[in-house]
């Protein structure tokens, strides 16, 4: 009897399968979180918020004429040069912002997957539709639009794709003022272009909102202060960005 007990293998395999189970990495057991997904969405968010500002103002140099404009383009490529090669910065910190989109997006939705399956069945109360803005039930429409708007903005505007031709039958990537001016004279690009904005600073708003949340910086004290920081920086950066089509369309630059 005592033999038979000795030979006898375990009940279960836990105690094996723990054992061949591979440790995950932290940053990885902590993005598979609600809590990590919201920190990612957040911390990727403040580094595009910044990106769209610092563009907007860098595009300003549009009211200067195609000289200055021009230089600032030029500028853009020889970042850190001769330290590094010339456009190897520029396309690194483009890489970089192309990360952080994928995350913002993955991040959103593998959130609303979440949300789904903890709640299957959606509240139907008029209460809780009434509590979310505008703002935040429009996040999935703004962000499908304004991700259209970024693929055709660098199909018009760096590769040259959907732009019309200069004067010698081709795209010159290094004449931006030229192709910005020439771009927006056509009259539906630029339609699609003040609302694409509209609908960023929706998006925006609503965002530099919720940061402090998924951050927990939520304190109800800081509301009001929060509130005015989002509004302010959705209306600097549409005003800023649509102010440009609707320069050329009035002649203004051109």
């Amino acid at each position: 009897m005592a033999q038979m007990v000795k030979e006898r293998g375990p009940v279960t395999g836990t105690a094996t399968s723990a054992r061949k189970r591979k440790r995950r990495l932290f940053v990885v057991d902590f993005y598979s979180t609600a809590v990590g997904k919201k920190y990612v969405m957040a911390i990727t968010g403040i580094g595009l918020m910044g990106f769209v500002l610092f563009h907007m103002i860098g595009n300003l140099k549009m009211y200067f004429g195609p000289t200055d404009y021009d230089a600032y383009a030029e500028w853009l490529k020889k970042l850190l040069y001769p330290i590094a090669p010339k456009e190897y910065v520029l396309w690194g910190l483009r890489a970089g912002l192309l990360a952080m989109l994928v995350l913002h997006l993955h991040a959103a939705y593998s959130l609303t997957m979440l949300n789904r399956r903890a709640r299957p069945v959606r509240y139907q109360s008029s209460r809780d539709y009434q509590v979310a803005n505008f703002a935040s039930r429009t996040m999935r429409l703004t962000g499908i639009v304004v991700l259209a708007f970024i693929i055709w903005h660098l199909l018009d505007l760096t590769f040259g794709v959907v732009n019309e031709v200069g004067a010698d039958g081709e795209f010159v990537r290094a004449n931006v003022y030229d192709n910005v001016v020439r771009s927006f004279e056509r009259v539906p690009v630029s339609i699609f272009y003040i609302i694409a904005n509209i609908l960023l600073g929706i998006h925006l708003f609503h965002g530099a909102w919720s940061i402090f949340q998924s951050l927990g910086w939520n304190n109800p004290r800081f509301n009001k202060w929060r509130r005015s920081f989002a509004t302010g920086f959705a209306a600097i950066v549409v005003v800023g960005n649509v102010s440009f089509p609707v320069a050329v369309m009035a002649g203004i630059v051109g």
